[in-house]
């Protein structure tokens, strides 16, 4: 269930501001056409459960449009 997936994020992040603002942004550069948004939002929180705070709040290298661009 994504409650749980939200509370187990919470533990990386304890600012539930904070994890709302980061999953909703990284849900939004993730998200592929032709798929559910909640199995991205999904997977967005389980990435962030998966990994340090410290990977988590890294600035990103601008993978994303690179991404974009290649589309």
């Amino acid at each position: 269930m994504r409650s749980d997936k939200v509370f187990e994020a919470l533990h990386t992040l304890q600012n539930r501001y904070m994890l709302c603002q980061i999953a909703s942004k990284a849900t939004r550069k993730f998200h592929k056409p032709n798929t559910r948004i909640q199995d991205t939002t999904n997977d967005v929180l389980n990435r962030i459960s998966e990994n340090e705070r410290a990977n988590v709040m890294a600035d990103p290298v601008n993978a994303s449009d690179a991404q974009r661009r290649a589309a």
